[in-house]
C-alpha cells in the first residue's frame, strides 16, 4: 500500500464516518420531529379544547349573571365578549345550526352536528387559500338544560411556523455537527492510519536497507565466480575463491538470519518462552564463547564481577542478547585492548555489563545505534556486520522487559548495560 492509497483511504474512511452519523442525525432527527411534532399537534388540540372550555365557562356565567331566568341572546354575548388570541368561537344548536354568528361555514355546521351526537369532535379541513383550520367542538348543556355545542376553530399556520423553525435549528445544528464529525472524524482516521504509514515508511526503509546490505555480497559472490570460470587455474586458486564465497555466502547467512529474526519479532510470531534462570551462568558461557573470537584479534575478555543474579526469560535469547553486545566490544577494540564482563545485583536488579577500551561511538551517533542498518562512519571501515546486531539486542531487551543504556566517548571506549526485572525468590515449601 502506497501513500497514495493510504490518502485515498483515508478520504474513504471518512467520508463513511460522515455518511455514517449523518444517517444516524437523519434518523434521529426524523424520529424528533415526529414526537415533537405529535406533541405540538396535542397541545393545539389541547388549546382548542381548554378555548371551548372557556366559552361553555362564559355562556354558563352569562345565564347565572340573569335573575329569573335569562334571554338566550344574552348568553350567547358571550361569544363577542370573550376573546382568545387567534382562535375563532362558535355557539351552534345540536343540529349544527349557527346560534353565533349568525353564518358559520358548512364543514363547522357538520362538526356540529357531529358533536351534538358523539358529544365532542376534532377535525381538520383544508380551505382552498391553503390554509389548515383545526376544529374542536364540544356538547354541553345550561343551567336550563338547553343544550348547545361551542366551537372553537385555529389556523395550523403556527404549527407550521413552529415546524418550519425546529427544522431550521435542527439543520443548523445539524449541519454543524456534520462539520465537526467531518474534522473529528479525519483528525481519527489519521491518528488511526498513522501506525499504517509508519509500517509502510518502515517497511520501505527496511526493504531498501536489506537490499543495499545484500547486494554487496551478492556481488561479491557472482564476481568471485565469473573471475574463476573466466579461464582454467590452478586447484589453489580454486581454494581461495572457494574461502573467499564461503566467507561472503556466511556474512550472506548472517544478515539473512539477522533478518528473519526481525521479521519473526515484528510479526509477533516468535514465541517467548520465560522460565527462571541465572544471568550469571548465561554471561559466563557467553563470555566464554567469545574467547575464540577475541584471541584472533589479540584482545582480552576479563570477568570483573559476577553474582548470582536469577531472571524470568528465553535462554536463548538472553545468551544471544549477551553474545551480540560482546561481539561489538570485539570488534570495536584495538588489537591490546580489554572487554570487561560484569553481572551484579545492582539495587536488587540483575544488571549484566560489558565495557571496552574500543574506539567509542561519536555523540551524534549514539541516539541511533540501535536503529536497523545503521552503521557510523568508524564502524563500517572496521566491519563487515549490517549493522542489525543491536536492534536485535534492543528487541530482546524490550520482550524482557529490561532497559539497555549505553555511555560512550570516542577512543575511550564504550559501555553497556543492560538491567533486568527484579525476580521474586521462590516459596519454599
Amino acid at each position: 500500500m502506497g501513500i497514495q492509497r493510504l490518502i485515498r483511504l483515508r478520504l474513504r474512511l471518512t467520508i463513511w464516518y460522515v455518511a455514517t452519523f449523518g444517517l444516524i442525525i437523519l434518523l434521529l432527527g426524523g424520529g424528533l420531529f415526529i414526537v415533537i411534532s405529535h406533541q405540538l399537534s396535542q397541545q393545539l388540540d389541547d388549546s382548542l379544547r381548554s378555548a371551548t372550555l372557556e366559552l361553555v365557562r362564559a355562556a354558563r356565567i352569562r345565564e347565572l349573571e340573569q335573575r329569573g331566568g335569562i334571554a338566550q341572546g344574552r348568553v350567547f354575548d358571550a361569544v363577542d365578549e370573550l376573546t382568545i388570541p387567534d382562535r375563532e368561537l362558535y355557539l351552534l344548536d345540536l343540529k349544527g345550526n349557527p346560534i353565533k354568528p349568525a353564518e358559520v361555514d358548512a364543514w363547522i355546521r357538520g362538526a356540529g352536528s357531529e358533536a351534538g351526537k358523539a358529544g365532542q369532535v376534532t377535525a381538520q379541513h383544508e380551505v382552498p387559500d391553503e390554509k389548515t383550520l383545526r376544529l374542536h367542538a364540544q356538547r354541553f348543556k345550561l343551567g336550563s338544560g338547553k343544550q348547545l355545542v361551542a366551537v372553537a376553530v385555529a389556523d395550523q399556520e403556527e404549527l407550521e411556523d413552529k415546524y418550519a423553525d425546529l427544522i431550521a435549528a435542527f439543520a443548523a445544528i445539524a449541519f454543524a455537527a456534520l462539520i465537526l464529525v467531518a474534522a473529528g472524524g479525519f483528525i481519527l482516521v489519521r491518528k488511526s492510519t498513522a501506525p499504517i504509514e509508519r509500517s509502510i515508511e518502515f517497511m520501505r526503509r527496511f526493504m531498501a536497507d536489506a537490499a543495499h546490505e545484500l547486494r554487496t555480497p551478492i556481488t561479491i559472490l557472482r564476481t568471485r565466480a565469473e573471475i574463476a570460470l573466466q579461464q582454467p587455474r590452478e586447484a589453489a586458486n580454486y581454494v581461495s575463491v572457494l574461502r573467499g564465497v564461503e566467507a561472503e555466502a556466511h556474512r550472506l547467512g548472517g544478515i539473512v538470519d539477522s533478518l528473519l529474526v526481525l521479521a519473526r519479532a515484528d510479526t509477533g510470531e516468535r514465541q517467548i518462552e520465560k522460565e527462571r534462570l541465572f544471568l550469571d551462568d548465561i554471561a559466563l558461557d557467553a563470555a566464554g564463547a567469545a574467547q575464540l573470537m577475541a584471541r584472533r584479534k589479540n584482545v582480552e575478555i576479563t570477568v570483573d564481577e559476577f553474582e548470582e543474579a536469577p531472571v524470568e526469560g528465553d535462554p536463548a535469547l538472553i545468551r544471544q542478547l549477551i553474545m551480540i553486545l560482546l561481539d561489538n566490544a570485539v570488534k570495536f577494540t584495538d588489537a591490546g585492548g580489554q572487554v570487561r564482563v560484569r553481572v551484579s545485583m545492582h539495587e536488587g536488579a540483575p544488571t549484566f555489563v560489558v565495557e571496552d577500551t574500543g574506539i567509542g561511538i561519536k555523540p551524534e551517533e549514539r541516539s541511533r545505534v540501535f536503529q536497523r542498518f545503521f552503521r557510523g562512519e568508524t564502524a563500517r571501515s572496521r566491519t563487515d556486520g549490517a549493522g542489525l546486531g543491536l536492534s536485535i539486542a534492543s528487541w530482546i531487551t524490550r520482550e524482557h522487559g529490561a532497559e539497555i543504556t549505553l555511555n560512550s566517548q570516542p577512543g575511550t571506549g564504550t559501555k553497556v548495560t543492560v538491567t533486568f526485572p527484579r525476580v521474586e525468590a521462590p516459596v519454599s515449601s
